[in-house]
């Protein structure tokens, strides 16, 4: 177990878990927004890119009240990528991915309470001093929750993504811990 909160548990990805992440990311509504509709994954695919990793990246399981329900991960920034969004190399900062593979638990207030949540777990074990993500600007619900848990936009990055067959722009939003009063939402 990662972390636990009321009826939400967040917990390391297990091998078992193949066959979750192969039916979520192969249905066309979770596709939509994570990973792109052109892209369903077969178990081979799931294999190899959420289980075949290199880098240090924990991959979690959500369940809702001891329900299987999505996918989430979290990783330190590497250099590369810190260049990338116009970090510093001596900044600590980690990167998070989610999505909610169950759709008829989307719009129930589950991910305000998991991003609240995971907020509190990287901060407590893991100190960096910003949280980033990089969601697709044609995303409001997904920026709205992450704005109601503190995230701000920091920039538009055009054309960063690869989603169904175009490059996408997605906006670079960071938590900064220790700044309350840059978070709205905690």
């Amino acid at each position: 177990m990662i972390v636990k909160r009321d009826s939400i548990l967040v917990r390391e990805l297990e091998e078992k878990d193949v066959y979750l992440l192969s039916k979520w990311l192969s249905d066309p509504a979770v596709l939509q927004y994570y990973e792109g509709r052109d892209r369903p994954h077969n178990q081979e695919m799931i294999y190899e890119h959420y289980y075949s990793r290199e880098r240090d990246l924990t991959g979690c399981i959500i369940e809702y009240n001891q329900k299987e329900i999505g996918y989430l991960q979290f990783y330190p920034l590497s250099n590369h990528e810190k260049a990338e969004y116009g970090y510093g190399e001596q900044e600590k900062l980690f990167g998070m991915d989610q999505f909610i593979g169950e759709p008829e638990y989307w719009n129930r207030g589950i991910g305000t309470k998991l991003i609240r949540m995971m907020i509190s777990h990287i901060k407590d074990c893991h100190h960096p001093q910003k949280l980033i993500m990089d969601p697709q600007e044609w995303n409001e619900r997904a920026l709205r929750c992450y704005e109601k848990c503190g995230f701000r936009r920091v920039k538009l990055m055009p054309k960063h993504e690869f989603h169904e067959g175009e490059l996408r722009n997605c906006w670079l939003i960071e938590y900064v811990f220790d700044q309350p009063e840059k978070n709205n939402g905690m």
